[in-house]
């Protein structure tokens, strides 16, 4: 991977894969990536990001609006947190056999994780459960949806991916980011779709997104509420 830079964009050019186009990504960390086809030259994907600057300003330009308030955290009673779509507020406990743990319409927080431990061991919590949960619910819509896509996937992966919500590995494996776990159902399931129809088509051309269509009529206003809502699924 390098970062090139084309006048006023700069951009992290990925290894080439077996795609027609150059997929240009806006990240959510706001980073622009490329990834062009195997034997497409650098200065051809230069020329290929030069001629899309203005879908990249205006998405840049959007990506700025959507992250201009960032979720803080203070870790205290009645803050709240998303679960699949729903908002439940946090309370600290004493003593519990687990570190957190969802119960009563409630996340129960041990009180130690915050007061000796800090931000990152709640937060890592947090982290843990949406990845203990979501593996297992994951797996059944990964299985609901195969065959309606019609393809065998591997392995399903949820971990910390970084700025994707999802990929499809060449393999086919399915690794999820335990953030998709915050959003409701639907979106999920979107998702899920989404990384299937990878298995069929590498790239975002019509050909996949007929796809995704054939199993989600209403994908559009999935997309759109990720689209949207996405920068606020964060601890």
């Amino acid at each position: 991977m390098q970062t090139r830079q084309v006048k006023d964009i700069q951009y992290r050019l990925l290894p080439g894969a077996d795609r027609r186009t150059p997929d240009i990504v806006i990240e959510r960390d706001g980073v622009i990536t490329v990834r062009p086809p195997r034997h497409m030259a650098p200065e051809q994907v230069d020329a290929t990001v030069l001629s899309k600057r203005m879908w990249i300003y205006r998405n840049l330009a959007e990506w700025r609006d959507l992250n201009a308030s960032s979720v803080v955290r203070e870790w205290v009673n009645g803050e709240t947190f998303l679960y699949l779509g729903s908002s439940y507020q946090l309370q600290l406990v004493a003593e519990q056999d687990e570190p957190l743990k969802l119960k009563d319409g409630r996340f129960l927080l041990r009180r130690s994780l915050v007061e000796s431990a800090g931000a990152n061991s709640a937060r890592e919590a947090f982290e843990n459960f949406y990845a203990a949960k979501g593996l297992e619910r994951l797996q059944r819509r990964v299985a609901h949806f195969a065959p309606r896509v019609g393809v065998l996937p591997s392995a399903v992966l949820v971990k910390d991916i970084g700025f994707r919500w999802a990929a499809c590995q060449p393999g086919g494996d399915l690794h999820f980011h335990w953030k998709c776990l915050m959003a409701p159902l639907t979106v999920i399931d979107y998702i899920v779709v989404h990384e299937l129809c990878h298995l069929h088509q590498r790239d975002h051309t019509d050909a996949f997104w007929n796809e995704v269509d054939k199993v989600l009529p209403d994908y559009r206003e999935r997309k759109e509420w990720l689209r949207l809502r996405g920068a606020r699924l964060e601890l």
